[in-house]
């Protein structure tokens, strides 16, 4: 009797290296020898568990250079889904590829489903990223809510779980729906939130086609806040730096904070500026290496 011939499959071994910013952390690869990533979405997904994987909020890939650029990015969520951008993760992200090649503090160019990012490693370890120009156009955000202000949607009413919560809606590229309060009155209490019953009322309410990551947000003075999020396809994380940005530019727009604030998340602050000269973002925080190796998938 012929014995039966078994056959086996082998598994890729990929390397990567595990980032975090304000505790919202990533799986980053060297994808900069190919155009596609080396991982799929449904491969992230088991990458990105906390018990059965590396763990992480996403996996970040630097890929091949294009448009002038000096690399590109691309990320998967937690879900499998692709956002546009994450601030953190672009931090990250130049970090990493600092790190691989060697490089000293410098600049760099960074072609993203969001446009052209440019994240600038300073000598003191922070990051500084000049995130572009904020988008308010209520259809380009995008949500179906009736704008308040020109085309845009300022402290706009929405009901959801009972209540009446005043929204600012903008995108960074990704889109961002930020309520410091309720239309009675009632101002946020981070700590009083209960984010994860809350939190997909917000992701996939009916007037954020896209989907939303949504900002919970405590004025503690002009130039300080707390703020809570919800992210679209993330869930609950320690930070998000495109949702500090939008805070800060819902809190101007609304009148409860300066261009230049410190925005406290629970991983700890980012600095967010906003100039009035040139209608850019700036955002300034952390990036450190956790621990690299080598994963099968």
């Amino acid at each position: 009797m012929q014995a039966r011939r078994q056959t086996t499959r082998c598994a890729a071994s990929i390397q990567f290296a595990k980032y975090q910013g304000l505790g919202n952390d990533f799986i980053l690869v060297d994808n900069r020898h190919q155009e596609e990533p080396v991982i799929t979405p449904e491969q992230a997904i088991k990458l990105c568990d906390r018990n059965f994987g590396i763990g992480g909020d996403g996996v970040i890939f630097a890929l091949p250079a294009t448009d002038g650029t000096d690399y590109a990015m691309r990320i998967f969520n937690s879900d499998g889904s692709e956002p546009e951008m994450c601030g953190n993760g672009i931090r990250c992200l130049a970090r990493f590829v600092a790190d691989v090649d060697g490089s000293q503090p410098k600049q760099y160019k960074v072609h993203t489903l969001a446009g052209l990012i440019q994240p600038n490693l300073l000598a003191d370890g922070q990051v500084c990223v000049d995130m572009g120009e904020p988008i308010l156009k209520a259809a380009d955000v995008p949500t179906t809510l009736q704008p308040t202000q020109g085309e845009s949607v300022v402290q706009q009413g929405l009901e959801v779980d009972g209540r009446t919560w005043l929204m600012t809606c903008v995108s960074m590229g990704n889109p961002h729906a930020i309520t410091f309060g309720l239309a009675d009155g009632t101002p946020i209490k981070v700590d009083e939130l209960d984010l994860p019953r809350i939190g997909p009322m917000f992701e996939h309410n009916p007037v954020f086609p896209a989907r939303t990551n949504t900002e919970f947000v405590e004025v503690l003075s002009p130039s300080h806040v707390r703020m809570h999020v919800w992210e679209r396809g993330a869930g609950r994380t320690l930070a998000c730096g495109t949702g500090a940005c939008a805070t800060v530019v819902a809190g101007v727009l609304e009148g409860k904070t300066e261009r230049s604030c410190q925005v406290d998340l629970p991983g700890g602050p980012l600095h967010i500026e906003w100039r009035e000269a040139d209608n850019r973002i700036y955002m300034t925080g952390p990036a450190e290496l956790v621990f690299s190796g080598s994963v099968s998938v």
